[in-house]
């Protein structure tokens, strides 16, 4: 089954980096559309960014600059490199399959990992 595991996450002061990651698998991965959501306490989850099969990313205007989405497909595995993180960047992120296939060509969609929770003192 699809799994999606997200880590890299923690307490880091402002203007600093964090990369978080996330280990997929129960897919095809390299034809996989990837991305990465957030959500603040009492805010609705939004979408940060997110990166197609061949590697073209799009960002969130909050993540434009700041942040880069990445994936090796080699490992399975989606990053997203966080710099200059700001206390508007605390959420707890999560990684979303956005669409995919099993290795028999069944479609998947929307599927989530746990989170990982990044905290930004300032």
């Amino acid at each position: 089954q699809v799994q999606l595991v997200e880590s890299g996450g923690g307490l880091v002061q402002a203007g600093g980096s964090l990369r978080l990651s996330c280990a997929a698998s129960g897919f095809m991965f390299s034809q996989s559309i990837m991305r990465w959501y957030r959500q603040a306490p009492g805010k609705q989850r939004e979408l940060v960014a997110g990166i197609t099969s061949g590697g073209g990313p799009v960002y969130a205007d909050s993540a434009k600059g700041r942040f880069t989405i990445s994936r090796d497909n080699a490992k399975n595995t989606v990053f997203l490199q966080m710099n200059n993180l700001k206390s508007e960047d605390t959420a707890v992120y999560y990684c979303n399959l956005g669409y995919g296939t099993t290795s028999y060509g069944r479609p998947l969609t929307d599927f989530w990992g746990q989170g990982t929770q990044v905290t930004v003192s300032s």
